[in-house]
């Protein structure tokens, strides 16, 4: 797939971490359990978010060969206004770093593309999902653009090909057990945005295009996007065929 260029990837972060950053200091009850990742508070996703991006920041900064170990976020006992201080310092840091360096730049990541440009993608992707949790605890309305929602798919199903490949567990082995399966995705409002994914014996494959399938999610690019992503239950977009086997991926499909 034509990925976005790497300065659109460091764009987006830049604005989800803006979004983030004013929902901090919004006011909102940081204390809220968010309903997609209900191990978590409102502040504990944002803490998560900060830290994901000041460890990539230290890892693109370092030109790391190897993992570095993680970053921990400062506790913030519920002010909004130090904690959206502190992701908007984040956020420009990583991004800073991201463009200095360049997309080519080598960077230890866990795939087969050990490059700063991996983790543009990869922090656009996860901001861009993790917003959508934050404005659910939140209850705030949230749109992705059209090329950033479709990309997000594309990286999402290359991720879950990558690992089920190469380092696979449990759940990702079962994908290429005996049980095969199809799934269509289709959005209603971009043309052209459509999605074949298969697995079975020979493992998991993906490709654009408007294919028969067991099964087919239809409906807005983003509601297509962020239920294939688990972040909307199933019923937001419009399931037709056998349930059961987009629910069969979506126990499945992981990173790890």
């Amino acid at each position: 797939m034509t990925l976005l260029s790497h300065d659109r990837y460091c764009d987006e972060i830049g604005l989800r971490v803006g979004e983030l950053e004013a929902l901090a200091r919004s006011g909102a009850d940081l204390g809220a359990v968010v309903p997609t990742c209900p191990e978590w508070s409102l502040e504990k996703l944002l803490r998560h978010v900060g830290e994901a991006l000041g460890w990539v920041e230290r890892m693109v900064r370092a030109g790391a060969r190897e993992r570095l170990p993680d970053v921990v976020a400062p506790e913030f006992a519920g002010d909004g206004g130090a904690l959206g201080a502190w992701l908007a310092e984040t956020g420009r840091g990583v991004v800073d770093a991201l463009r200095e360096a360049g997309p080519t730049a080598p960077v230890w990541s866990w795939t087969d593309r050990p490059e700063a440009g991996f983790w543009a993608r990869r922090m656009a992707h996860e901001v861009t999902v993790h917003g959508a949790d934050a404005a659910f605890a939140a209850g705030r309305p949230y749109a992705v653009a059209p090329e950033v929602a479709a990309d997000t798919l594309d990286e999402w199903l290359e991720i879950v090909v990558w690992v089920q490949r190469a380092m696979p567990h449990a759940a990702a082995e079962e994908l290429r057990g005996s049980e095969r399966g199809s799934l269509h995705l289709h959005a209603t409002d971009v043309p052209g945005a459509e999605w074949i994914v298969e697995w079975g014996p020979g493992g998991v494959a993906w490709r654009r295009g408007h294919e028969r399938a067991d099964v087919v999610l239809r409906g807005p690019l983003t509601d297509v996007m962020l239920a294939f992503c688990r972040r909307l239950p199933l019923d937001a977009v419009e399931v037709l065929g056998e349930r059961r086997v987009v629910e069969y991926w979506l126990a499945r499909a992981k990173m790890g």
